[in-house]
């Protein structure tokens, strides 16, 4: 399964939040393995940069537990386990339900279309067996919805789990990339359309409920793996 690489930072100007942002999305849509070490010196080469913003970027993302600095430097993305994932799943579900609920009575024809076609591209993308494109696809069919929740808190607080997630996204891309090889498909879709329906419907129960069901089946099939 090939992985999209880090790409070289040129513009000095922006060169630390751009550094911050790659890594920041490699880690949420699962890019590197749990327990995984990597360095100032490898990130940088890779890069192409100093150390200083990758020392930066590495800082801030420690600071939102995405990542583990040791003491000589080197950062280490978090291990998984059944106990982690559970606690972050209840937290998801809670936010993430509630966000889903509050955006439902906000959501214009426009917004409802939008989300069916970032839907019907992130099924797309799973048939294709492009699994790095079909998570972020993914990432934006949910904060299309978490962004119209009309909190400034949720969708940062939000933020801040799927990156926490991110170990556990390796785990799933890693499933999904084994299913694909054995010609299964798995429909990970199939909640995403409820959800458009319930916006349909001006439905906000149903709609967190749909979105619960959708958080709650990616933990089930992760539990076996952790």
């Amino acid at each position: 399964m090939k992985q999209p690489a880090l790409k070289k930072v040129s513009a000095r100007v922006t060169v630390q939040d751009s550094v911050y942002g790659q890594l920041r999305n490699a880690l949420t849509w699962g890019m590197f393995e749990p327990n995984q070490v990597t360095t100032i010196a490898s990130l940088s080469a890779e890069f192409g940069t100093s150390h200083m913003p990758v020392r930066e970027a590495l800082r801030r993302l420690a600071a939102e537990k995405g990542l583990e600095i040791a003491h000589n430097g080197s950062a280490r993305v978090p291990p998984v386990s059944r106990e982690r994932l559970d606690d972050l799943c209840r937290t998801r579900v809670t936010l993430e339900g509630l966000a889903t609920e509050l955006a439902t009575p906000r959501m214009t024809q426009q917004d409802i279309e939008e989300c069916l076609a970032l839907a019907k591209e992130h099924e797309q993308l799973g048939r294709e067996g492009k699994i790095y494109e079909m998570l972020r696809k993914n990432q934006e069919f949910h904060f299309a919805i978490y962004d119209r929740s009309g909190s400034e808190v949720l969708p940062e607080l939000i933020s801040t789990l799927w990156l926490r997630f991110g170990p556990y996204m390796r785990l799933l891309s890693d499933l999904v990339a084994r299913q694909l090889d054995e010609g299964v498909i798995h429909p990970y879709s199939t909640f995403h359309y409820s959800i458009i329906d319930a916006f349909r419907e001006q439905d906000p129960a149903k709609a967190g409920e749909m979105m619960v069901r959708d958080i709650e089946a990616t933990r089930t099939l992760l539990q076996n793996l952790c």
